[in-house]
């Protein structure tokens, strides 16, 4: 279905048709940075005409042709419960989604994303090569085999030899690769449509976060954390002002950006609004809270994660009781009313009085806010590649008891919601991010979340196998990826929260991890 976008390429016959897939609705996934990404780095090439697709049509959006009359797909993968959705995508374009049964009429399907690069192996089955790391260091060779139209078992292999890139088929060892340099590739929205989930213009400020927060596989996972230089920004900015958008601005922690306020002076001068991603409580600037409240900003989000002293230092989570109240408070100084506080729950080593910990927390701050406090409280899902991958996912009983004090501590106090991910989503979540190509099997025969566990049952496996907690010594299905920091390395991390011992963020000149060698 055609769409109403400015910046859409078309090109004409004799390239190498490259489907990019987004495993979900049109609004969500050109919300998505990295679409953009691709889309522009594989439309600069001479050879190469790249095409999107999204659900629910089966028609790519520049010329409505179906999926199987491409020679490669690649699917963006974000998040897991998007594994079923690439079945049905694969289904109802007419392409088998067992790699092994495809043939030579069949594209290339291939997988990039945080969920391909972190744990590829339940989607083994389906893809026939995955991108590990980041896709404008990796893409280019990738490209340069597929246009050479070998045969399909001859790209398979020439694709294994390029630094990056996981084929199933054929086993090695496989480095994540990342870029070093990101003012090589400013990253901006390409297309400009309304149909998004924000309607921005979108810009990256940086890339990865060095603050070790043990639970985040991004903060690991995208080191070494990254800036684009101020005057890149500003250039991005300026080429925005024709479109009247507010900017939107991307990255793990905005506030982190070390020229953070002359940014968002610069995007005020030029006239235009902004938002961001998210900022730290630590490191939030009063001009940066004032930029978004004259942004037009309602509602503030502050991340704390945890409520006690105690699980600040399980999750070396630097933020502190005070950054937190002081965020708040410049929100409230710039005139927003309403704030929004995410939370987790189930986390490792956490007791139910740490949960109790969160409601006072919550409490003592509504005492400050005169409009809506919502507290967003999810289940802990552990992730590979963290310290906590080791971890078990929290009980059901338990994690039902911690939403229960918290209901109870909060529901006499007007103004406050409570918001959750269900606990069955989240069990799926935890299954898929640490599973294997055992679970790759029901993965392949599922178009749901709920068809997916009813296979698991229904053939004998337990799930629990999948959320209990993993022994020292255990061998994960993602040990043939290199990260550039080894086991030995997040296990100490993991062994330093049990002990409540904090880890120092990211500096100049650290040789601890290995990633900066």
């Amino acid at each position: 279905m055609r769409r109403k976008e400015t910046g859409c390429v078309i090109h004409s016959g004799g390239r190498f048709r490259f489907a990019l897939v987004y495993p979900n609705f049109y609004h969500v996934g050109m919300s998505n940075l990295g679409i953009h990404i691709i889309y522009q780095l594989l439309n600069s090439r001479r050879d190469t005409a790249c095409e999107r697709f999204f659900l629910p049509e089966n028609l790519s959006v520049e010329t409505s042709t179906p999926l199987n009359k491409f020679q490669a797909a690649g699917f963006a993968v974000s998040f897991e419960q998007d594994y079923f959705n690439v079945i049905k995508i694969l289904r109802e374009a007419k392409i088998n989604p067992r790699a092994s049964a495809r043939t030579k009429f069949d594209p290339i399907i291939i997988a990039g994303g945080p969920c391909a690069t972190f744990n590829p192996e339940p989607l083994s089955l389906i893809f026939d090569a995955f991108i590990i790391g980041e896709g404008e260091v990796i893409l280019p060779p990738v490209m340069d085999v597929l246009t050479q139209n070998l045969p399909r078992q001859e790209t398979l292999t020439a694709l294994s030899k390029i630094p990056g890139v996981y084929v199933p088929t054929v086993p090695a060892k496989v480095s994540r690769q990342w870029l070093k340099n990101l003012d090589e590739f400013p990253a901006h929205s390409v297309i400009i449509t309304d149909d998004t989930e924000f309607n921005m213009y979108l810009i990256e400020t940086a890339r990865g976060c060095g603050h070790h927060c043990r639970f985040c596989m991004a903060g690991y996972c995208f080191r070494r954390p990254r800036n684009r230089s101020l005057e890149i920004l500003k250039a991005e900015v300026d080429a925005a002002k024709k479109f009247g958008k507010k900017i939107g601005l991307m990255g793990a922690a905005i506030s982190d950006y070390p020229q953070i306020n002359e940014l968002c002076k610069y995007i005020l001068d030029s006239g235009l609004e902004m938002s961001v991603a998210s900022f730290r409580a630590d490191s939030v600037t009063p001009e940066l809270v004032q930029a978004l409240a004259k942004s037009g900003l309602k509602t503030l989000t502050v991340a704390p994660e945890v409520g006690s002293e105690k699980m600040r230092a399980v999750v070396n989570k630097s933020i502190t009781e005070e950054n937190v109240f002081a965020a708040v408070e410049m929100g409230i100084a710039a005139g927003i009313k309403n704030f929004k506080l995410y939370f987790m729950i189930g986390l490792p080593f956490e007791e139910l009085p740490d949960v109790e910990a969160i409601a006072d927390l919550s409490i003592r701050l509504k005492k400050l806010v005169a409009g809506k406090l919502t507290l967003s409280v999810n289940p802990f899902v552990p992730k590979p590649f963290t310290p906590f991958q080791w971890a078990a996912m929290a009980d059901k009983k338990y994690l039902n008891a911690a939403l229960k004090i918290l209901r109870e501590r909060l529901k006499k106090l007007r103004g406050v919601e409570i918001i959750s991910e269900s606990i069955k989503s989240a069990q799926v979540q935890a299954i898929l991010a640490r599973g294997d190509r055992r679970i790759g099997e029901f993965v392949l025969q599922s178009e749901t979340p709920q068809k997916f566990m009813e296979l698991l049952r229904e053939n004998g496996v337990d799930a629990n196998f999948y959320l209990r907690e993993r022994s020292a010594d255990e061998i994960f299905p993602w040990d043939n990826l290199d990260m550039g920091f080894g086991k030995k390395y997040l296990r100490a991390e993991y062994e330093r929260a049990a002990e409540l011992k904090p880890t120092r963020a990211c500096f100049d000149g650290c040789k601890r991890c290995g990633v900066c060698g």
